[in-house]
């Protein structure tokens, strides 16, 4: 994919490496500043955007993908193909990864050398799976730990391959599947729901797992991509501040609408407000502990994400009795009308359940009568008219399928939504439009 890598050299010796595909300016710079970035590896195509976003920066840059003398492949040529591991401790700082900014604000998070052993230790090993001869392949850029996991570190640590496509797009995807006879994929909910139209073209390949997560699985992209392929998606949440997948359940112990149970070596509860654990059924906050956590770099939001050794996610979930966690919304997505409170994705959920409905995004506006409403953000299906006409089908539809006063009582008809580079809906965003 392309990509420029930032290099910042940690007082604990060696290099981190921090990879992220180019943003926008104002975010780019900010992760350069927070990070004291150095050195930059950058593809010979980004030169231009890299220039434009680095304005006076000073960082020195070696290219790769080009012929000229001072390209990385030629000095890397010059060097002896072995070298000496840099001594570095199980506790040092190895990876500054950059969370993808759905608050709109990106935040440096440290990981130990311990913290990447930890994690192929824990979900690959007791949910995954995967065999030294498996395929890897995927959409999240490397830059995000997602990607991290699924398309480099998991396959490294069980011998297994990988394959990285520089474009990853629904076809694309299914003619890596089917060209390098991949076995197991990583993708966001988002992307299946596109795979699915040509769900066909999966049968008769080598494919045998599929991985979801970076946002909410809603329940009829999991059932349609099974009707599809035949094969059971595996759904997880992580977080960059995890590092990655902390909660999920393999095909065998899924439950319709629920994320998973905890990851061997985690613990997960439902908080409330003052961290007292809440009884099954309850919606709260999710509080995690195992063996990665939080470590934001010179921020004062560590204070609010890690409380007496639990990490608070930010997400509202519910747990039943057999300790199975179910996704409500993201906490600051929660809407609160008239004093009901209503999630975002269970409002999402019904409208894409919709034929008319190719992606949305749901969110809570102003209301003076209300305190405020919910507004839905909807990109049709070709061949679908977006008019008024179908803003009260859609109403109607939602009002049926969920409770009456969940239903959009506003909705804007869009081309496209904002979305990260990992896939993920930028609700703030749409906030800020709004």
């Amino acid at each position: 994919m392309l990509a420029a890598c930032w290099f910042a050299v940690m007082k604990a010796g060696g290099i981190a490496v921090s990879t992220m595909p180019l943003l926008r300016a104002k975010e780019l710079k900010a992760i350069i500043d927070k990070a004291q970035i150095q050195h930059e590896l950058c593809d010979a195509r980004l030169a231009d955007e890299l220039h434009q976003a680095m304005e006076c920066l000073p960082m020195q840059v070696q290219y790769f993908n080009e012929s000229s003398a001072d390209s990385l492949e030629v000095a890397m040529t010059s060097h002896p193909p072995d070298f000496r591991n840099v001594d570095t401790a199980a506790d040092d700082t190895c990876i500054l990864a950059f969370t993808s900014g759905t608050t709109g604000i990106p935040k440096a998070t440290m990981h130990f050398h311990r913290d990447v052993v930890a994690i192929c230790a824990c979900w690959p090993r007791h949910v995954l799976r995967p065999l030294p001869t498996d395929i890897f392949i995927g959409s999240p850029p490397i830059a995000f730990t997602f990607g991290l996991g699924g398309l480099l570190l998991f396959p490294l640590s069980v011998g297994a391959s990988t394959v990285l496509l520089e474009k990853v797009s629904p076809p694309q995807l299914i003619e890596g599947i089917r060209e390098y006879g991949a076995t197991i994929l990583f993708t966001a909910p988002t992307s299946y729901r596109n795979l699915v139209v040509n769900g066909h073209a999966v049968h008769g390949t080598s494919l045998r797992k599929c991985v979801s997560a970076g946002e909410a699985l809603p329940e009829d992209t999991r059932a349609a991509w099974k009707d599809a392929t035949g094969i059971d998606l595996i759904d997880g949440i992580g977080a960059t501040e995890m590092l990655h997948i902390f909660i999920s359940a393999d095909e065998a112990d899924s439950r319709p609408g629920a994320t998973g149970r905890p990851v061997a070596g985690y613990r997960a509860r439902v908080v409330d407000d003052a961290g007292n654990p809440l009884p099954p059924g309850a919606v709260g906050k999710l509080a995690v502990k195992g063996p990665t956590g939080c470590r934001y770099l010179a921020d004062e939001r560590q204070r609010s994400y890690v409380k007496d050794g639990w990490n608070l996610t930010g997400d509202a979930y519910t747990m039943d009795a057999d300790g199975y966690f179910f996704y409500q919304a993201r906490t600051d997505d929660m809407i609160i009308s008239s004093g009901y409170n209503i999630a975002s994705p269970e409002v999402e959920d019904a409208l894409m359940q919709h034929p008319a409905v190719a992606e949305c995004g749901v969110i809570g506006v102003p209301d003076e009568e209300r305190g405020q409403i919910v507004k839905g953000y909807v990109v049709l299906r070709p061949g679908y008219v977006a008019d008024a006409l179908m803003a009260r089908q859609l109403q109607e539809f939602v009002k049926k399928t969920v409770a009456p006063y969940k239903y959009p009582r506003a909705i804007e008809f869009r081309t496209s939504l904002p979305r990260s580079e990992a896939g993920k809906l930028l609700r703030y965003r749409l906030r800020e439009g709004s």
